[in-house]
């Protein structure tokens, strides 16, 4: 058994763990509205990331519909599998194991990638592999970089804002998350009041950018050694600005509250990152997850980590959003420690991340 209780799994014919041939990962991500399917060899090398987005199927919503999500995954997860294949020039008996996002994320999504790893894996006879989203998105840092632990890691997406510390490999422990909404999950939000298109994220960012001045909003500090965020408090704070300016008549300029939303945000975020990284000792600062595309993030990290002499390790746009490759670059942590799933593992959208350690 392993430490999550499942039975370590060897099949015949596949390289083991710590083997001199190569190992193949084929991934399966679908954890919310992106269907994705990769082929990473040795956790690093990408031969294939086959991402089918459902943006402009749930931008007439404005966000994501779970159950329109999943039928999305029913229609295109076969044709991705085959082109993901195809673009890495291999066959299916060269793979060495198959991994799946196992949660957190929308149950019915997590399901059809799930029933489909698992019948890939049996039919090819190979082991599977169960991945934590967060974990996935922490290690897609991996798939670019040289880690060097203990690192400390700032995850900010849609559904996810945390402050993560891992001591050693695969080893996690949260020390800050979000009390409310998630950052992105503001970012939509505030796009939302004003009636900018889903998702809000780089238009908000866009903004920001073009502004010439800002709207002064609060920031969310919390108590003075909490590493927790909240952004509820901050979104309230917007509309309340927009509403008493539409009440007195007044035109605000959208570009002034995108960027003093941005600021509030970012601020928070920056500050208690860098203040996370001195006391846990961490000899990096990894970004991570979907708002890890926000051009302003980016640039205020990279300018409080020079200062303060800390590396900002950060993946390239195409791997911040959801995508297989970062899937298969945190099972690879688990294949090689033996570590298999059994064929009855179930999707969790309330996996914890800590739970998942290798």
């Amino acid at each position: 058994m392993n430490e999550q209780g499942t039975k370590d799994q060897t099949v015949s014919g596949h390289p083991s763990p710590g083997g001199e041939r190569p190992v193949y990962i084929l991934a399966v991500e679908t954890s919310c509205d992106e269907t994705s399917v990769s082929i990473v060899r040795d956790g690093q090398e990408i031969l294939a990331n086959v991402v089918s987005s459902q943006i402009e199927t749930h931008q007439r919503f404005g966000g994501v519909v779970p159950e329109v999500a999943s039928r999305k995954h029913v229609e295109s997860i076969t044709w991705i599998l085959a082109e993901a294949l195809e673009k890495a020039g291999l066959r299916p008996d060269q793979l060495s194991a198959v991994a799946v996002t196992q949660g957190p994320g929308l149950v019915g999504s997590l399901l059809v990638g799930m029933v489909a790893a698992k019948a890939f894996a049996c039919a090819m006879e190979l082991p599977l592999i169960g991945v934590h989203h967060i974990a996935g998105h922490i290690y897609a840092n991996q798939l670019v970089h040289q880690l060097k632990y203990p690192l400390m890691a700032l995850v900010v997406s849609g559904g996810h804002t945390e402050l993560v510390f891992v001591e050693s490999e695969g080893r996690f422990r949260i020390i800050g998350q979000t009390r409310d909404d998630a950052a992105g999950e503001a970012y939509d939000k505030v796009a939302r009041a004003l009636k900018l298109p889903y998702p809000g994220g780089p238009h908000i960012d866009r903004l920001a950018h073009e502004a010439t001045e800002a709207v002064t909003l609060p920031r969310a500090w919390l108590e003075p050694d909490s590493y927790d965020f909240s952004f509820s408090g901050l979104k309230s704070a917007v509309l309340a600005v927009l509403n008493q300016a539409g009440m007195k008549g007044i035109a605000l300029e959208p570009s002034a509250v995108a960027r003093g939303f941005q600021d509030s945000v970012i601020d928070v975020l920056v500050e208690k990152s860098l203040r996370a990284v001195e006391a846990f000792g961490a000899k990096q600062l990894l970004l991570a997850g979907g708002v890890a595309a926000n051009k302003g993030l980016r640039a205020r990290l990279e300018a409080r980590c020079a200062e303060a002499g800390v590396p900002l390790l950060a993946p390239p746009l195409s791997l911040c959003t959801d995508n297989a490759a970062m899937i298969a670059a945190a099972a690879f942590l688990k294949y090689r420690r033996g570590q298999f799933a059994p064929f009855d593992m179930k999707a969790e959208p309330l996996l914890k991340l800590e739970a998942w350690s290798v």
